[in-house]
């Protein structure tokens, strides 16, 4: 077990579609970090920023971005890229900084302003790219891999396509409830059965939408939480940037097949399983410990696949465990109570930071009619595209 990093506070902006660029929304987020932790922007010793690519150059550099737009004052920072584990990989890095005793106080932001439609590379040829080669040699969009990604578990575990427009249904129920989510309206399974179908089994409204918005947390020392009044604040226990081992026998993101296993056995697990087995062994806790989780659900079906992945269930009886409702509201492990990306949308380099927003405020018990009962441990899932893999463990 590594040491614990205090969460003094936690901000947002709200996800949508605003048509602004991503620096305001992070400077909103950040602010609103801030002022929930009751501290200085001056007294801040070091910044990261979780890097939007899309964003152009400024994008690149996060860190100095969001430093320059909150105003210079000479604290210290650093900017990452890992697709949608960047959050994390920012989490990582600032708890780093606080452990190694660089900065007492440290800012984490992460901010998109996400085009329209799906996500796609950047222009000119790049050969050497797997994510351009699946866009330009398959034709294969985010959408058409989660479709993918549904009928394996169709065949492998019995599946159906009921079964995933329930994970829609329970996400959209814990999103009407969060004022920063993007889609605040109840569904049916009905409604999810009648919109268009975008990748065979999935539906419309079984996959998330690109949206705009940030997360910002304010992480510290706890030497530095007690003397700034912090007696007992929500912790970081444990993070997990873990990435795949050879051979990946199973079909991943953005890779268009699997790795041949005729020469090395197969891991016992599979990639994304692995994730969470690091954070569990690096906090000491395990899946039976934990209060809540909140999980990476681009689409409905991979929300299921995260239930296995992170323990809650055996193989192939996460659809039971949904239709139990163990993970939903007032289940033994609920899962996405913020309503998940279903109900926000990707906000690629803000999601990661999200997720640890929404523990923070579910530890902290303020988190509104959403609220999980006696929660005590709650863990992250996340992926990002090339092998990024992550999981942030926080406790009270």
């Amino acid at each position: 077990m590594t040491g614990e990093v205090a969460v003094l506070g936690a901000g947002m902006h709200p996800w949508g579609k605003w048509g602004r660029g991503f620096v305001e929304y992070g400077t909103v987020a950040a602010r609103a970090a801030l002022a929930d932790a009751g501290v200085d922007w001056r007294d801040v010793g070091s910044i990261v920023g979780a890097d939007t690519v899309r964003g152009g150059y400024p994008g690149y550099v996060a860190g100095a971005t969001f430093a320059k737009a909150l105003g210079w004052q000479g604290a210290r920072v650093a900017s990452v890229y890992a697709a949608c584990a960047s959050g994390a990989q920012a989490v990582n890095t600032a708890r780093a900084q606080i452990l190694s005793g660089i900065a007492d106080v440290v800012l984490v932001v992460g901010a998109d302003a996400a085009p329209k439609g799906f996500f796609r590379p950047a222009g000119g040829d790049r050969a050497d790219d797997p994510d351009w080669l699946r866009f330009r040699v398959l034709g294969a969009t985010n959408p058409a891999y989660f479709g993918l990604y549904a009928r394996r578990r169709m065949a492998v575990h019995g599946d159906t396509v009921e079964d995933f427009a329930q994970v829609k249904v329970k996400n959209a129920a814990l999103g009407a409830l969060n004022p920063n989510a993007r889609y605040r309206k109840r569904v049916t399974a009905e409604e999810v059965a009648a919109s268009a179908v975008v990748a065979d089994p999935l539906r419309l409204l079984d996959i998330c939408a690109t949206s705009d918005g940030a997360a910002a947390l304010v992480l510290s020392s706890m030497e530095f939480a007690r003397r700034h009044g912090a007696g007992n604040p929500v912790r970081i226990r444990a993070v997990s940037t873990v990435t795949p081992r050879f051979p990946n026998t199973v079909l991943d993101l953005p890779d268009i097949a699997t790795d041949s296993a005729v020469a090395v056995e197969p891991a016992a697990e599979t990639f994304r399983a692995s994730i969470a087995r690091a954070a569990y062994e690096e906090a000491g806790i395990g899946p039976e410990d934990l209060s809540l989780a909140e999980v990476y659900d681009l689409s409905t079906a991979l929300e299921l696949q995260w239930y296995e992945d992170l323990g809650l269930c055996g193989e192939g009886e996460a659809a039971k465990l949904l239709r139990e409702g163990v993970t939903g509201p007032g289940g033994r492990i609920p899962v996405n109570a913020s309503g998940g990306l279903a109900s926000f949308g990707e906000a690629v380099p803000a999601q990661a930071i999200a997720q640890v927003c929404e523990l923070t405020w579910q530890l902290r018990g303020t988190a509104g009619d959403r609220q999980v009962a006696g929660a005590r441990v709650g863990i992250t899932a996340n992926q990002g595209l090339f092998g990024h893999g992550s999981s942030v463990v926080a406790v009270r």
